[in-house]
């Protein structure tokens, strides 16, 4: 059963000021993220018996996001928590790519207090905004449940960061899982929570990179007409990670399944996802279908999606691995089923 913190103890919880719409103003021709994480909190009520400590990471549209700033931002998760005395803490953060920042902490996160993921779909300071609600509510929860992992808390809804997407481009509730259900709800001052999040084990913090460049991973996606081409130019371009992401329940072409053989003949990491809104990705088609692609090499990310996959990959890259075994890593971050062992289990069988 998941523990929740005493509500008579005391609570602080450290915010992380990212950037994103929740401090976006006006810039002339749209808007942009420049606000402090201080100006950010002044618009929000603060939860009784809760204080608030705010750490100003960076400050940039969250369509800037890169793995080096990730890394940063989970550095500073890290420190923010090895205070005894912090309960929780909140990072807020541009919605365009949250739910890759959410899971990449997540995927590390090895305490039993919350770390909450929050924004804003509405500018800082708008009359209708959304913002001051959101922190009110992810403060609510950092400073209240324990054991839940990483956390993206909007519109009154408390979801897992694995699986939670953005599905909505404006909406006031633009998070969802959508091969699952929420992990709880907010309202008339209760966090209620319905379900403990299924993770992994945590990885250990990476090692620090130094001046050597960060694994590169990238996405390509099949659709009518498409050939291997874009696959065949990220390995050349030094891709140590591709996320292919299929028609179908993991479908593409042969030329795709000889494309993902050649490269992981060359050592990158392939993960197989879907372009389909929800549902796993599967083995049922050959002709290129997820069973030849799989023979192949690539691994199934389950009802993960691109971005979610793709910091899978980038996770597994920077784990302290030896690389025959970054496979089996990715599988055990991803939650499916070593395909190894099952072709050794029908040889036998």
């Amino acid at each position: 059963m998941t523990q929740l913190a005493s509500p008579t103890a005391p609570r602080r919880v450290v915010v992380i000021s990212t950037g994103g719409t929740i401090a976006s103003r006006w810039q002339g021709a749209g808007y942009a993220a420049d606000a402090s994480g201080g100006e950010v909190l002044a618009q929000a009520a603060v939860p009784d018996g809760v204080t608030v400590e705010v750490v100003d990471l960076f400050n940039v549209n969250s369509s800037s996001m890169t793995s080096a700033r990730q890394l940063t931002l989970l550095r500073a998760v890290r420190e923010a928590l090895s205070d005894p005395g912090v309960t929780g803490v909140v990072v807020t953060h541009g919605t365009d790519t949250l739910e890759e920042s959410a899971f990449f902490v997540d995927l590390h996160h090895d305490d039993p207090r919350p770390v909450v993921f929050t924004g804003a779909q509405r500018p800082l300071g708008a009359a209708d905004g959304d913002g001051p609600g959101n922190v009110y509510d992810a403060l609510q929860v950092a400073a209240t449940v324990r054991d839940m992992g990483v956390l993206v808390v909007f519109d009154g809804t408390m979801h897992a960061a694995r699986g939670t997407v953005k599905t909505r481009t404006l909406a006031a509730h633009p998070f969802a899982d959508p091969s699952g259900q929420p992990v709880g709800r907010l309202g008339f001052g209760r966090v209620d929570v319905d379900r403990r999040p299924e993770r992994p084990e945590p990885l250990p913090l990476p090692a620090p990179v130094g001046s050597d460049p960060l694994p590169r991973v990238d996405i390509v996606m099949h659709h009518c007409d498409a050939d291997p081409l874009l696959l065949d130019a990220a390995v050349a371009a030094g891709a140590r990670g591709i996320v292919l992401v299929a028609t179908g329940a993991g479908n593409a072409t042969p030329r795709f399944a000889d494309a993902v053989a050649a490269a992981v003949d060359r050592g990158v990491l392939v993960a197989l996802t879907t372009r389909v809104h929800s549902g796993p990705v599967a083995e049922i088609y050959t002709g290129g279908g997820a069973v030849d692609l799989v023979a192949a090499g690539a691994v199934l990310t389950g009802t993960l999606r691109a971005g979610q996959a793709r910091i899978a990959v980038l996770a597994a890259l920077l784990a302290d691995a030896a690389p025959q075994r970054r496979g089996a890593l990715l599988r055990q971050l991803l939650g499916t089923p070593d395909q190894s062992e099952g072709q050794a289990s029908a040889s036998a069988a």
